[in-house]
């Protein structure tokens, strides 16, 4: 069964987000896992490619747009539409709602920012998944976590 993990950011600070997600992409990535990064539209897909080539001086992570790639062996892909099949380790998962294909996937990470907003559609999404049975953790992360080591 699915693994749902929550990193609940404690800030809501542009960029915040997307910084989380770089660096628990670079931590699968480093683990071995194959990630689908699941983004609600095509610019924010887009601003993530942009950060990952930059986040992490020294470091690499092989990504790509789903949306300009044939490659089906990248480890890292970026979405905002339905995952290929061939993804379903890791799926960080950025959408307002819970995406049809989360449970083919082995674990799913929500990453939530600090804004109002976005914590309560998180809750929506907990309790969808709780009331399914899923099993589920938190993660506060304050400003700072999730640092290089």
């Amino acid at each position: 069964m699915t693994r749902v993990d929550f990193y609940l950011l404690d800030h809501a600070a542009d960029g915040s987000q997307d910084a989380a997600v770089c660096k628990l992409t670079h931590k699968a990535f480093r683990l071995g896992h194959r990630i689908y990064i699941l983004t609600p539209d095509f610019n924010h897909a887009q601003r993530l490619d942009r950060l990952m080539w930059i986040f992490s001086p020294g470091s690499f992570i092989p990504h790509g747009l789903s949306s300009e790639t044939t490659d089906a062996g990248l480890p890292v892909l970026i979405g905002y539409d339905e995952p290929p099949a061939t993804y379903e380790d890791v799926l960080i998962q950025l959408t307002p709602q819970v995406p049809e294909c989360f449970s083919r996937f082995q674990r799913v990470a929500e990453v939530v920012s600090g804004a109002d907003e976005d914590k309560a559609l998180a809750r929506e999404r907990f309790r969808f998944y709780r009331d399914r049975g899923y099993a589920l953790q938190t993660h506060n992360i304050a400003a700072g976590d999730f640092v290089e080591a």
